[in-house]
């Protein structure tokens, strides 16, 4: 392993990195793990002075800057460069039409980053023609998520404020990228904390084995029981060959999505828990099977210096429940709630060695074969909430662009609208495994089993299901 690079002292890649190169190599680009987004409020901008921001936001920020390099054994590893002030691109949209806008930003979005010695961020200050003005970002997944994402971008905009407006304080200091490094480096390296998340997922694995769950039925599962000839068989191809994938989202207005919230705010939940509750009934619905298992992301920001030290801390583990139909709705919430603490307390666990020792567990005729159709992630954080209240009444909006490549069947995310504080349903989904019928299908009853489980939450599943 070489020392350093470039004279930067270079160190191995985490957990949550090596995910990324776990299934980016099966996708035709690396464009697979970008993220693209916008940021744009409705306020004349002093381009030189956003121009400084975005710089000393950088300069802020380890994470932002961090670079890989490989060795000659072909493995990658990471080192961080000093800031260098760059020139940041500036884009006029505003005698076009907003599709046009979005078009170029989506096609940016699709360009993948050459991971080697480079920036894996580009910041694009863009003036819209709907009088909005702001920054496109860029960021490459293996040293960015979408909470640091919002996180450096919260910080461009403090610090232009601090510049711009009386009375707005500079921007608390971000924390160190390197110093959550090395603790996920140390926890790596055989700790105690490490063992007992080990033996924690391995019981949760011999528990038994899952079943597939598909969105509209059985169908995929009876499929593969089909064609490896056995009946008993519990898993099913979710994916398909093809990674090419849409994105399609669905709005719920303000005033429902309050209704959702009141009730979580009521029992002491989180807004996940209800909808990996609203998920797996509609799961129940469709398969019949009290068994299901859904992938649910976990950010890994639980303290202050995790939320501000930048990087990529997302890990995946599914998230199994047994529920008979005559349960009540409220406390197969409570369960949830329940299990994903327990998850939380072991989350620093690889969840590449989690599915191995899984597959070792149930060997399976086929690699491709899973017991999960659904991954979701919640995105709790908005940038109202947190500290930008100071811009008053100025209206903002944020947008997400897709990277055209989905490695898994579909993916769930789950965000809070800026303009309303409505919630947005982003379905990323493979094109060929998942249409967007079936999609308007789960949403409509995914909302219809969640708001009669709000109202009624002594209710059983099995009651829910069929009043649905």
């Amino acid at each position: 392993m070489m020392k350093t690079r470039k004279g930067y002292k270079v160190y191995p890649l985490t957990v949550a990195q090596k995910f990324h190169m776990y299934y980016a190599p099966h996708c035709p680009s690396l464009a697979v793990l970008n993220i693209g987004t916008s940021l744009t409020i409705e306020f004349e901008l002093d381009w030189d002075e956003l121009k400084r921001a975005v710089n000393k936001a950088y300069e802020r920020s380890e994470g932002m800057r961090v670079r890989f390099a490989k060795d000659k054994e072909g493995n990658y590893y990471q080192y961080i460069v000093k800031h260098e002030d760059q020139d940041i691109e500036f884009v006029d949209f505003s005698n076009g039409t907003m599709e046009e806008a979005e078009e170029t930003m989506k096609a940016w979005t699709r360009v993948p980053f050459k991971l080697e010695d480079t920036q894996l961020t580009r910041v694009v200050m863009i003036k819209m023609p709907d009088g909005f003005n702001g920054l496109y970002f860029l960021g490459q997944h293996m040293i960015v998520d979408a909470q640091s994402l919002i996180c450096f971008l919260k910080d461009i905009i403090e610090l232009y404020c601090n510049a711009k407006f009386e009375g707005v304080r500079y921007p608390k200091e971000m924390t160190s990228y390197l110093e959550q490094l090395q603790k996920d480096l140390a926890y790596e390296a055989g700790s105690k904390a490490q063992k007992r998340d080990t033996e924690y997922f391995q019981k949760e694995i011999e528990k038994g084995e899952p079943i597939f769950s598909g969105i509209t039925g059985r169908d995929k599962l009876e499929a593969a029981r089909e064609m490896f000839k056995n009946p008993e068989l519990r898993t099913a191809f979710s994916a398909s060959g093809d990674t090419t994938s849409a994105l399609d989202i669905f709005h719920l207005e303000e005033e429902p999505t309050k209704r959702l919230m009141d009730f979580c705010e009521k029992y002491h939940v989180s807004l996940a828990c209800l909808l990996l509750m609203g998920l797996r009934t509609y799961l129940q619905k469709m398969n019949g099977f009290e068994d299901v298992s859904i992938n649910n992301a976990i950010a890994r920001r639980a303290t202050l210096k995790e939320k501000k030290c930048g990087g990529t801390r997302i890990h995946s583990f599914p998230i199994r429940t047994i529920f008979p139909e005559d349960m009540k709705f409220i406390d197969g919430v409570f369960a949830i709630r329940d299990k994903q603490n327990e998850i939380f307390r072991h989350a620093n666990y690889d969840p590449t060695a989690y599915f191995a020792y899984r597959s070792k567990m149930y060997p399976q005729p086929h690699a491709g074969l899973t017991y999960e159709q659904i991954s979701l992630t919640y995105q709790p954080l908005t940038l109202k909430e947190k500290g930008l209240d100071q811009l008053g009444d100025i209206r903002y909006k944020t947008k997400w662009y897709p990277n055209g490549t989905c490695p898994q069947a579909m993916y769930l995310t789950v965000m809070h609208r800026p303009e309303d504080n409505g919630l947005d349903f982003n379905f990323e989904h493979q094109v060929k495994a998942v249409s967007r019928d079936e999609l308007e299908y789960l949403y409509y009853y995914l909302c219809r089993i969640m708001f009669k489980g709000v109202e009624n939450p002594d209710l059983t599943i099995g009651e829910i299901i069929r009043l649905v």
